[in-house]
């Protein structure tokens, strides 16, 4: 138990209560970022095969249209799923030669990314469905 010799009973009591309260808060705050992370990661996959179907498209630029719709990621995150899709027969890519430094990556999407996708789409749909319904909230 705490020690109080010295000092005001009262004061120490909403001392420690306020205490209690912003390590609470604190840890809502970060139970909350912490979720809203692996929320977002769990549909980046989805996201960047989307964003891929659009147009061949190189990385940097990828990354660019995930900050705009506010799904922030760096090269670090997205390289690994890039590859995970390719290697999965998802994405396929090409270079071209630029005339601002070294050959760049294009990506674009395969026959079976594109079929992955429309089921992604219908999950997402369905998914969605689910969860307004769960949570009470009508569209």
């Amino acid at each position: 138990m705490y020690r109080t010799k010295g000092c005001n009973p009262q004061l120490f009591f909403y001392y420690y209560v306020l205490h209690i309260t912003f390590q609470w808060i604190y840890l809502c705050i970060v139970k909350v970022e912490n979720t809203q992370s692996q929320m977002r990661k769990g549909i980046l996959e989805y996201c960047i095969l989307g964003i891929i179907a659009q147009e061949e498209i190189y990385a940097s630029d990828i990354i660019e249209k995930l900050k705009e719709s506010k799904l922030i990621v760096v090269e670090g995150t997205l390289y690994p799923i890039l590859t995970r899709l390719k290697n999965a027969g998802l994405l396929q890519y090409r270079w071209e030669e630029s005339t601002q430094g070294p050959p760049r990556k294009y990506y674009s999407i395969t026959l079976s990314g594109k079929t992955f996708l429309e089921e992604l789409h219908t999950t997402w749909f369905e998914l969605n469905q689910a969860v307004n319904l769960a949570i009470g909230k009508k569209k």
